[in-house]
């Protein structure tokens, strides 16, 4: 019996890290793709670049009658004011993503599901940080397997210029190899960074 239930994923960082275009692959992966209801809003501060930037995702197998997410069950934090930010909103028992490199998180939000990756880094390796949300997308893909991986691959085909698709293309299985690896225990995640 397929899964119902509503989905509710924040997406967050600053302007320049394609934040929105993460939240509107993801939608893109579920309606087109995945045969299922999806809804993307979001926001931006008062400074689009560099400024703070949400990307609010709402998956579902049925309707979905209210577009904001109030309450994550989905955290994806790219930036250390996202996450001070956002933070407190996660659904108890939720799910924390973070670039490792970016975000220092406290040992007090522990308690929820937690995964990180460095996907800024990742993204430099293969020639540019502008990919970093494209890892992401293919980390959260393996540790909250929200859409289809192949769905997810097409939307990302369908909204990247002709010339990037390829590195793209590495960049999600890049974040998806990792996020595998971590959820089969095959590698330690890189120590988390705590502030006090």
């Amino acid at each position: 019996m397929p899964d119902k239930r509503e989905r509710h994923i924040l997406i967050t960082g600053f302007g320049g890290q394609g934040i929105v275009m993460a939240g509107d692959i993801l939608g893109k992966a579920a309606t087109l793709y995945d045969h299922k209801h999806a809804t993307m809003t979001q926001n931006y501060g008062p400074e689009a670049r560099g400024g703070a930037c949400t990307s609010q995702v709402i998956i579902s197998g049925e309707e979905i009658l209210f577009p904001c997410v109030e309450e994550p069950e989905i955290l994806v934090c790219m930036s250390q004011e996202a996450y001070t930010k956002n933070v407190k909103s996660l659904r108890p028992e939720g799910t924390l993503i973070w670039d490792t490199d970016l975000v220092h998180t406290r040992k007090t939000d522990m308690h929820y599901k937690t995964f990180h990756i460095p996907s800024t880094r990742f993204a430099e390796q293969l020639g540019t940080k502008m990919m970093a949300n494209i890892v992401m997308l293919g980390f959260l893909s393996a540790v909250e397997p929200l859409v289809h991986s192949e769905a997810l691959k097409k939307a990302i085909m369908d909204s990247v210029p002709g010339s990037t698709k390829d590195n793209n293309l590495h960049a999600f299985n890049k974040g998806r190899e990792y996020g595998t690896s971590i959820i089969k225990g095959l590698v330690k995640a890189e120590q988390a960074k705590h502030q006090d």
